[in-house]
């Protein structure tokens, strides 16, 4: 019998889940399971699958939506810098980009849930010109989040020169958030940012911000795996860490501003646990936040394949889901 109608029949989706915390890693990924205890929806970060848009090239970033589905998503998260875009005529090339993806994202029956913006400008800039410029760039995206029918735009809150100094951080990003959340308020898109690196990692310094704005639509997306502040030689990625803010503290603190929620992994262990982050500790914070909105999937391990990892990722989540009371 097919094992999806055997559980369905016999009402033990939750005895399954619970043995799958027994089961090895393998065994998991091969699961298709629903969790009774799930309290959000699912959704899949396009981040997950960069090795094959921009290394093999074994996926065209146009059928993400295509590939989402086949991975059992009904829910996308976009990644701006994966598409190539005419720098000729960017804003043409935006509007094109996005009938693009609207068009295969009905064709698939997914929803569009966000659009992860890097690359346009530091929204904290030093300068008003750079911070001006920064906001220009990214009101593009949300234009396009709100052709699309997403309810956000993640942005990075960076700020070269500025940082040095939170008092000088926080003015900047008042103004360059502040500013950028305005306009797209008028579309009803949240701008929300996600502990990426330097002082937006730390969580007491972003929510002082992002309260100081204080617009509804200007918010958060807690990242389970993006805490650290310093790291080695001053680089912004790549080198050791050096300070790493308390991952559990700081999903604490974003979440009463959370427009979104993504779940990092790296590596799991041999019963399917993520080897540097308590998943059970982590949904049990986003469950007693009362969030009930999209958590996407965002795997970044090398050890397995990216796709194996996404499901890994999406069994861990439905597994601690369902042990949570």
């Amino acid at each position: 019998m097919d094992r999806r109608l055997f559980l369905k029949n016999t009402g033990q989706a939750s005895l399954a889940l619970s043995l799958a915390g027994l089961l090895p890693l393998d065994d998991l990924l091969n699961m298709d399971i629903q969790a009774k205890g799930q309290f959000f929806k699912l959704s899949l970060a396009q981040w997950s699958l960069h090795k094959a848009i921009l290394e093999s090239k074994t996926l065209n970033p146009l059928d993400f939506a295509k590939k989402a589905k086949e991975l059992g998503f009904d829910a996308v998260e976009y990644v701006n810098q994966l598409y190539t875009i005419d720098q000729a005529n960017v804003g043409a090339g935006i509007i094109k980009l996005i009938k693009e993806l609207k068009t295969r994202s009905s064709d698939n029956g997914v929803k569009n849930v966000l659009i992860m913006i890097d690359g346009e400008g530091e929204l904290a800039a030093l300068t008003k010109a750079n911070r001006d410029d920064a906001i220009a760039k990214h009101s593009r995206w949300v234009d396009a989040a709100a052709e699309l029918g997403c309810h956000s735009i993640r942005v990075n809150l960076f700020g070269l020169g500025a940082e040095n100094d939170f008092a000088v951080w926080k003015e900047t990003s008042v103004d360059g958030l502040g500013r950028l959340a305005q306009y797209a308020a008028k579309s009803k898109i949240n701008v929300i940012v996600e502990n990426h690196g330097g002082l937006s990692s730390d969580a007491g310094k972003l929510t002082d911000v992002i309260r100081t704005i204080g617009l509804k639509n200007c918010g958060t997306l807690p990242d389970f795996g993006n805490f650290c502040v310093k790291r080695q030689g001053g680089e912004r990625w790549g080198a050791p860490c050096i300070d790493e803010y308390d991952k559990y503290k700081g999903v604490l603190e974003l979440m009463p501003f959370a427009h979104g929620v993504s779940a990092k992994t790296f590596d799991f262990d041999a019963a399917g646990n993520e080897t540097t982050i308590d998943y059970f500790k982590m949904l049990g914070i986003v469950k007693k936040a009362g969030y009930t909105g999209h958590i996407g999937v965002e795997y970044e391990g090398s050890r397995l394949g990216e796709e194996e990892g996404i499901k890994a990722t999406k069994a861990l989540l439905l597994k601690a889901a369902a042990q949570l009371k």
